[in-house]
Formats: structure tokens, C-alpha cells, sequence
């Protein structure tokens, strides 16, 4: 059973910068796959970016194109957590932000949001033009 919180969301100008957190309880949380997704009103939900350990501060990452230089992923796998540092927010990145967990082990950096066991309960992001 994996418990995620995320926070950080609120009203940001376009152009400007916000950093998304989502703390985890987990056991082996370094062995846990953590990805953000966002869903903003009326459409579905899409991908952000995912990240794994693949060894003692070693990472790898995956980013929706839309997001690839702009946004971060980041994880302090001693803390638990799982950051988004967003920049450069366009007006229609306003969503609702969540951040997910695959638990299986697999080690799978999956851009599908079915392969995610355990969900945040969303955080807002408002982006204002």
C-alpha cells in the first residue's frame, strides 16, 4: 500500500515557475516508479513525466514532449518525495496535477496512466495568460 500526498499547486503567471511535491509513504520507495500526470477540464488525463533509480543517485526520466526542457522530475528517495519543478507555464498547462506510483517492481517507466497503482489526490495548477 503506497499513500501519496501532492502539493505545491496555485496560480502562477504565464512564463512563470512552479515546483510540485509529492510525498510518499512506501516501503522501498527507491523501487517505486513515481510519475505526474494532469488532467485539465474536459480532456483526459496525459502524461508528464515519470522517473526511476537506477542506482545509488542515479535516475533515469521520462518527459511528455510538450513538457521536455521546461520541466523537471525530480526524487530524494531519503525523503520519500518526488518533485515537478515546472517552467516556462503556458496558459494551457492549467490542470489539475497528480502524482502516481507504480509499485509492481517492474522498473517500467510507463507513460500510461493504467500502469500506475496508487494516485495523489491532485493538485491545481492555474496558469494565468
Amino acid at each position: 500500500q503506497v499513500q501519496l500526498v501532492d502539493s505545491g499547486g496555485g496560480l502562477v503567471q504565464a512564463g512563470g515557475s512552479r515546483r510540485l511535491s509529492c510525498a510518499a509513504s512506501a516501503r522501498s520507495f527507491s523501487s517505486v516508479v513515481m510519475g505526474w500526470f494532469r488532467q485539465a477540464p474536459g480532456k483526459e488525463r496525459e502524461f508528464v513525466a515519470a522517473i526511476r533509480s537506477t542506482g545509488h543517485n542515479e535516475y533515469y526520466a521520462a518527459y511528455a514532449d510538450s513538457v521536455k526542457g521546461r520541466f523537471t522530475i525530480a526524487r530524494d528517495n531519503a525523503k520519500n518525495t518526488v518533485y515537478l519543478q515546472m517552467n516556462s507555464l503556458k496558459p494551457e498547462e492549467t490542470a489539475v496535477y497528480y502524482c502516481a506510483a507504480d509499485n509492481k517492481g517492474l522498473g517500467d517507466v510507463s507513460r500510461r496512466d493504467y500502469s500506475y497503482d496508487y494516485w495523489g489526490q491532485g493538485t491545481q495548477v492555474t496558469v494565468s495568460s
